[in-house]
């Protein structure tokens, strides 16, 4: 019997192998023959083992080899700040920061000789978007809020726990480009519901606005936001690999299924300033509801002309909200020549805005949103100071639902679940769990931005001010924001500073 057993292994060990040197033979003959990859033509077989490590370089730096502040876009000691944050641990620290006090642009805020003791904190008091000026304003109570991730560039679970996480937290949700899902309404939170290029959710079969569709959508959504562009690719529109397309999102967006869904690059009935207001007027009017407007800012044209026109025009044609999304931003698929060059940082952008706006009087008619990898609250604090009401935040959230920054959001194979619509992977994101990291981030994202305006001596964070800040310049010398950007003359048109 063991004679019989010892000459069958033997002969399944040799088919094995035969098969093996088949397979080697037949990957040599492909690679010398073929004519695309010049280290395959010439290193057969082995030349595979280049592409390997090629593929999985990114992920050894991240976990073997880079230094806790080294990486792109985010280091590891950004994102353990945030798993901190949404795992609700707390925030402590020992023996010291890694931050570079000396690095060019590194954050420091001006603390008080004598804080603002426990018993004088008061709490952050929301603000209301659009009171005056129409039926329904929009309560903004969280700080710190949703930015626009669609239902189709990232799962459902995600879109379900960033719901039910917003609502615990008490922040609004953005819906994104991708139109309004089941799963964003679920949670039962505050929902602004993006309008993009394509008008996916509230477009006819030609591709044109459904108002009969926006005036029902005014019944359930909290406010309106008309993109113009994003930081993660400004002057291109929204894509969506046919991959991610299922039946679903197809059917919530109004376009075909498994085939790629690509925006145009600008709205088609939108193409200058005052066809952009008359949009947000004709919305606001139809729905009850507030109407904003998202954009990147290249330059001081459209931010000058914008309050030029509402001048001319009267207050009721201002949008009632402007997101300001610096270049760095964007949790979606891009491009890498507009991810890298395109549009100014968050960083100068919002406050040459918040300045336009000062000098022509529509700072209080109009609020501010800001956006762009402000995925801490030392940069959200700086956002505040720097002239912002809210916070947005896409990759934030998504890291508390678990990102671990693998970069494959357009590949639908996100190992964590929350960019793919493969059942195997989301069944790792169990909303149950999730939302209440959601909901942690936001509400200690608060408390660390309330816990840097005390230290600053004031009493909660929307008294931050530019003179609160310095940006470091260089090794030995730092300078206050308001020197940097100081505080333009209320009235003045619009003009002036802004032309430089």
């Amino acid at each position: 019997m063991s004679d019989i057993t010892h000459v069958v292994s033997w002969g399944l060990g040799t088919i094995a192998g035969f098969v093996v040197l088949l397979a080697v033979v037949f990957v040599l003959l492909r690679d010398i023959t073929q004519q695309r990859h010049t280290i395959l033509r010439n290193y057969p077989v082995i030349g595979h083992l280049r592409y390997f490590f090629e593929n999985l370089g990114e992920y050894f730096r991240q976990y073997f080899f880079a230094g806790d502040r080294d990486e792109m876009p985010f280091n590891r000691a950004t994102r353990g700040w945030v798993y901190r944050l949404a795992k609700n641990e707390g925030g402590i620290i020992g023996f010291g920061s890694t931050y570079d006090l000396r690095q060019p642009g590194a954050i420091l805020f001006v603390n008080a000789p004598f804080p603002v003791l426990e018993t004088d904190h008061l709490p952050t008091p929301p603000l209301s978007i659009g009171e005056g000026q129409c039926r329904y304003p929009l309560l903004g109570r969280s700080v710190v809020n949703v930015s626009g991730m669609s239902f189709g560039a990232i799962s459902a679970p995600a879109v379900r726990a960033l719901s039910m996480g917003a609502k615990e937290a008490g922040c609004w949700m953005d819906t994104g480009e991708g139109g309004l899902s089941p799963y964003h309404l679920e949670g039962g939170c505050d929902v602004i519901m993006q309008i993009g290029t394509a008008k996916y959710g509230v477009r006819r079969l030609d591709g044109s606005l459904d108002r009969d569709r926006l005036r029902e959508l005014g019944h359930t959504v909290g406010a309106f936001e008309i993109k113009l562009s994003q930081g993660a690719k400004p002057g291109k529109g929204g894509v969506l690999p046919a991959m991610k397309v299922t039946e679903e999102i197809a059917r919530i967006r109004g376009i075909p299924a498994h085939e790629d869904s690509i925006s145009p690059n600008r709205h088609l009935d939108i193409g200058d300033i005052d066809q952009l207001l008359d949009q947000v007027m004709m919305i606001r009017d139809l729905t009850g509801r507030p109407c904003g407007v998202k954009t990147a800012v290249g330059g001081w044209e459209f931010i000058n002309e914008l309050c030029e026109a509402v001048l001319r025009r009267g207050l009721d044609a201002a949008p009632d909200f402007l997101v300001i999304d610096g270049g760095e931003g964007g949790s979606g698929a891009a491009p890498q020549v507009l991810a890298d060059h395109m549009a100014l940082p968050i960083t100068e952008a919002l406050p040459r805005v918040v300045d336009a706006l000062i000098e022509a009087g529509l700072r209080d008619r109009v609020r501010v949103v800001a956006s762009g990898k402000l995925v801490t609250s030392a940069k959200a604090a700086w956002a505040l100071c720097a002239g912002a009401d809210f916070v947005n935040t896409a990759r934030g959230f998504m890291l508390a639902l678990g990102c671990i920054q693998a970069l494959r959001c357009h590949t639908n194979t996100c190992p964590t679940g929350v960019t793919t619509h493969n059942r195997r992977l989301q069944r790792g994101l169990v909303v149950e769990e999730k939302y209440l990291r959601v909901a942690h981030y936001a509400q200690n994202m608060a408390k660390e931005i309330d816990m840097i305006a005390h230290s600053c001596g004031l009493r909660h964070a929307r008294e931050l001010r530019r003179e609160h800040v310095r940006i470091v310049q260089d090794a030995n010398r730092s300078i206050a924001l308001s020197m940097m950007y100081p505080y333009p003359k209320v009235g003045t048109g619009g003009r002036g500073v802004l032309r430089a």
